[in-house]
């Protein structure tokens, strides 16, 4: 399975649980991203744009 594939069932499953869940998931992980800048959503973005 490739990191696109995964990033896709990944964004399809926090979509899924932020209609279900009332609580913003993924507002409250963009908002953590753009705040901290973790050095794993670099790598994610430079692996997935690689091709």
């Amino acid at each position: 399975m490739t990191l696109k594939t995964r990033f896709l069932i990944g964004l399809v499953v926090l979509s899924i649980v932020d209609a279900v869940i009332p609580v913003p998931i993924v507002g409250l992980i963009l908002f953590f991203v753009l705040l901290q800048k973790p050095p794993w959503f670099q790598k994610l973005v430079n692996e997935l744009y690689e091709e």
